[in-house]
């Protein structure tokens, strides 16, 4: 198998296993078949209008500003007053599709749902807006189609403004809020005059949506502690209040329910879609017909936080909700059918009622999850063996219908409370027979996707014991009796393996037995395809592997019995381990990164250590300029680490400090860089274009500081910069110094674009210590004896094959020094990927790093745009890896083979530390870290191939062709 074959598999292999966690544990909770349940008793209200105040945080909210004043004087007015407040528990992921299907909704989309957008996605279940008579939206393009265009009928209209007034970079955000605000007024003034609409008005069962984005905008590109975020609140409480007053003024009957409360929260560093608790904690406030009144006490409840002490509520009564209790809260208001797929608890506490309607409301919301309960139970009892299926014990079909009748015995018996206490007894059984089934398969899919990781693992190691160690060479030799030359490796090891033409087809028939087996029982149960993928996948890893299992054997004894005990390799083994798991611990404390760079700064050290221990040239042939760089670097390095997350305070000045360092440091470099007239044009260009980088950056954050906008010229430099960047370096000369400055400088133009702090800085210490790490490898392949002749002076497009030859008897062995340049790589991707950013989340990185390409929100662009910053430094080391195995001449397929196995022991690591459960900050994060390290693997896989391009391949001219030939012929470089 030749290393694109390899590249290939790997990645179908691995996007196996990175796509299996959202079919283990986030599958889509929605079921169909539901009949939808009303509450007997009339409804306290006629009408709901509910305002979504899109990134809001609770904290921003509720407390006092630096004056001791409400930010919010209308509503802090309601909340002591006229109704109930407290806090909305949102989840992961806090993103606006996910959080409005919860809140109208009533059930937590799986967090695949993200992947599926915002605009022009229809829903495909039911929700408050669907169950009304009719409801006029208002808001944003990206949120108000999915539930217009998921609604059965034609009742639910929306009002949009144009999708270009989302500029982040716009003049006053302020003005998405104020426009629907007057939209609104408008609306008002209008049905006053138009008798189908006042008509339309008059009836019952309404609701009018208010989507207000202008505070997530401003928490984006000004962050949440802005003047201009805390002042977008304001505006939305005076808005509000002249809502209310148009409303009551129209209707003038008292029976509008109003609801205010937020999609999600904001990260400091204005980001969201992770569980920390500024992005899941936000506010909930309700007042109106049908809720009950301010509940003064001596403390809000029973809570561990201290929020009631630092909002000055702490007299008030508090009730917190979860975000999906709010949509079966709506529908009782207004009196409509419960969405059939919501999982929302009505929270009786907020509402102002009887006792026994109290229990009639909680005992419609426990019928109508055991309607889910019922519809999922049945399907997955018809998909499964009936000899394996198990049931949910705890809620047996008789257990329900005793339940049902006492709870109705009880309220009829003027027992509401204890009523009330079976309805919650029942409602939490309900739900946890959901999940039962929601989780039903994931054992064995788990179990599946583990032994896909150790199939793969265990092949990868065989494939580097036969085709890359001594060992398994000889073993082959042993053990195959009468091979020919002509043979290919993996052709031996199944001769080895099955020994006999019998051996083989008995191996291949239980193969076919097993794989056969496998796809009835999952054909029978009529499971998805991917089933059939994941569980068929461990089969065929397997039975490659098994087949270099004698081979393996035979390389284990011989090692043993000719050396004893391989202390040298265990030891070495063990200190790879240890590196992988400060790696691993590192994605939980960011400073552990540190600490490894530190201890990578001693590797000069420790080499001559090791050469004194075996008594082997016991002197530093390394010279001092290149220990002390890399000593230095490494520290440098570190620092970053330890520095806050970037994002959080933008800081301009250091990205032109960056910027003019590189102008500076490659001209010099330049200057005495010996490369012909041609190449020297071309990297001179690059050096302008840095400086034009640094120039449309310092323009544009201006430009938005002073809220004008993005300049349209600094726009469209931008984007010619990242064109022409990506092709220049193809138009050097190959030869590694010349084509690793242009990739430098390519690099760095496209890059400081999207900078707004230190990030460049970073790029340049990371460009220093990977100079130096090469310059380190092969002084000291030539200190253990391996001669490098060619240094910075090699021809990557006629050495490649060197690195790139399909492996055979001439190649040389894997050496101890390969395992040092794979654990290095490793650990350079991840100071890569995180240097400046917060290792537990991929939100962490901030939007509005693409400011110089586009403000107007459009998150598949500035998503593609944030991808390309993150994996640019990626490119880097990867790269620079190339180079390394060139000049070293070490094997690419066995280097490519150990990342490969180190990156998949994290990968496996991160999927048992998977979980949905517990804190939806770990729950984010778990899922953030497997995301991350499975990401990585199929990126470095993909780069692998790009890396090779960039270094290696050149474009020139027809006519220049020959011209090229000869003077190759000629020179090297």
């Amino acid at each position: 198998m030749k290393v694109w074959q390899l590249v290939v598999v790997g990645i179908f292999v691995h996007i196996i296993l990175f796509y299996s966690i959202f079919d283990i544990y986030f599958t889509s909770p929605l079921v169909h078949g539901m009949t939808p349940l009303t509450v007997p008793n009339q409804p306290p209200a006629s009408r709901l209008i509910l305002f979504v105040a899109d990134g809001l945080r609770a904290d921003k909210f509720f407390e006092p500003d630096e004056n001791g004043r409400s930010r919010v004087p209308y509503l802090r007015r309601i909340i002591e007053e006229e109704g109930a407040w407290g806090v909305s528990h949102t989840r992961v992921p806090t993103e606006s599709r996910p959080g409005h299907v919860a809140l109208i909704a009533g059930f937590y989309e799986d967090v695949s749902a993200v992947a599926k957008g915002w605009k022009e996605n229809p829903v495909d279940f039911d929700s408050v807006f669907n169950q009304s008579r009719h409801t006029w939206s208002w808001g944003s393009p990206d949120i108000l189609p999915m539930f217009a265009k998921g609604a059965s009928g034609d009742h639910v209209i929306t009002n949009c403004y144009p999708a270009d007034l989302e500029d982040f970079a716009g003049s006053d955000m302020t003005r998405l809020d104020t426009w629907v605000f007057d939209q609104v007024k408008d609306f008002f003034t209008t049905a006053s005059d138009n008798k189908t609409l006042y008509s339309a008005l008059q009836q019952d069962k309404i609701v009018m949506f208010l989507h207000l984005l202008g505070i997530d905008t401003h928490g984006h590109s000004n962050k949440p502690h802005s003047k201009d975020y805390l002042n977008n609140i304001r505006v939305v409480d005076k808005g509000i209040k002249d809502i209310v007053g148009v409303v009551n003024d129209f209707y003038k009957d008292k029976r509008t329910a109003f609801v205010l409360t937020a999609d999600h929260g904001m990260t400091d560093w204005g980001s969201h879609g992770a569980g920390h608790p500024q992005e899941t904690l936000t506010p909930f406030l309700a007042w109106g017909p049908g809720m009950r009144k301010p509940v003064v006490q001596e403390y809000c409840g029973n809570f561990e936080d201290t929020f009631c002490a630092d909002w000055q509520l702490d007299s008030l009564r508090r009730s917190d909700m979860e975000q999906a209790d709010i949509a079966p809260l709506m529908s009782y208001l207004i009196g409509i059918p419960l969405p059939v797929n919501s999982v929302g608890v009505l929270p009786i506490d907020v509402l102002d009622a009887s006792d026994s309607q109290k229990a009639e409301a909680l005992l419609l919301n426990a019928q109508q999850l055991l309607a889910q309960f019922q519809v999922k139970m049945t399907q997955i009892k018809q998909r499964t063996l009936s000899v394996t299926f198990r049931p949910f014990q705890e809620l047996s079909e008789d257990y329900e219908a005793k339940a049902i009748k006492h709870i109705k015995n009880l309220i009829h018996s003027g027992r509401p409370q204890d009523a009330i206490f079976e309805c919650r007894k029942l409602i939490q059984q309900a739900l946890q027979g959901l999940r039962y089934y929601q989780t039903y398969d994931r054992f064995f899919l788990g179990m599946s996707i583990v032994m896909g990781f150790l199939g793969w693992m265990s092949y990868i190691l065989h494939l580097i014991m036969a085709e890359h160690t001594s060992l398994g060479r000889q073993a082959l030799a042993v053990s195959k009796a009468g091979v020919g030359p002509s043979q290919s490796v993996l052709d031996s090891m199944e001769s080895v393996s099955l020994l006999s033409c019998a051996g083989t087809t008995l191996g291949r028939g239980i193969l076919v037995a097993v794989c056969s087996t496998i796809g009835i029982l999952l054909y029978v149960q009529s499971l998805p395809l991917m089933y059939y993928v994941y569980c068929l996948l461990p089969a065929l890893l397997w039975f490659k592997s098994l087949q270099g299992w004698n081979m393996l054997w035979s390389a284990i004894k011989s090692l043993l019995h000719n050396n004893g005990c391989p202390w040298s390799l265990i030891l070495s083994c063990l200190c790879c381990l240890a590196g992988l798991e400060i790696v691993v611990q590192s994605f939980y404390r960011r400073e552990l990164l540190s600490l490894g760079l530190i201890a990578m700064s001693a590797w000069p050290i420790a080499s001559y250590v090791n050469c004194v221990w075996i008594k082997t040239r016991p002197s530093l042939t390394t010279s001092a300029l290149t220990r002390w760089g890399w000593s230095m670097s490494c520290l440098l390095v570190a620092v970053f680490p330890l520095l806050p997350v970037v994002g959080r305070n933008a800081q301009y000045s250091l990205v032109f400090a960056s910027g003019s360092l590189v102008f500076i440091g490659g001209t010099i470099i330049l200057y005495r860089l010996k490369v012909t007239i041609f190449s020297k044009r071309i990297l001179t260009f690059q050096l302008f274009l840095v400086l034009t980088s640094v120039a449309v950056v310092a323009v544009t954050s201006w430009s938005i500081s002073q809220k004008l906008g993005l300049p349209s010229l600094c726009q469209l430099t931008s984007w010619i910069t990242l064109g022409v960047s990506t092709i220049l370096p193809l138009l050097t000369g190959t030869c590694l110094e010349e084509r690793l400055l242009s990739l430098s400088l390519s690099f760095f133009s496209i890059y400081l674009l999207m900078s707004i702090t230190y990030e460049g800085f970073f790029l340049l210490s990371l460009l220093i210590l990977l100079y130096f790490w090469m310059r380190m490898e092969i002084e000291m392949s030539n200190l253990h004896g391996q001669k490098s002749p060619q240094s910075f002076t090699v021809d990557l497009s006629q050495s490649v094959s060197t690195v790139t030859k399909d492996h055979n008897q001439d190649s040389r062995f894997m050496q101890m020094a390969d395992l040092r340049r794979s654990i290095f790589y490793v650990f350079f991707i991840i100071i890569a990927f995180f240097g400046t950013g917060n290792i537990a989340s991929i939100n962490s990185f901030d939007p509005s790093s693409v400011y110089c390409f586009l403000t107007v929100f459009n998150p598949f662009i500035m998503g593609s745009l944030m991808m390309l910053k993150n994996l640019l430094p990626f490119l880097v080391v990867t790269c620079a890896l190339r180079a390394v195995l060139i000049c070293t001449q070490t094997p690419l397929r066995a280097l490519f083979l150990l990342v490969l196995l180190m990156s998949d022991f994290m990968g496996l690591h991160f999927f048992f530390l998977v979980k949905d459960h517990g804190s939806w900050l770990e729950i984010g994060t778990t899922i953030s870290h497997y995301v991350i390290v499975m990401g990585m693997i199929i990126f470095l896989l993909l780069l692998t191939g790009v890396s090779h391009a960039l270094t290696c391949w050149r474009i020139t001219w027809p006519t220049a062709r020959s011209g090229l030939r000869k003077q190759q012929t000629r020179t090297k470089c």
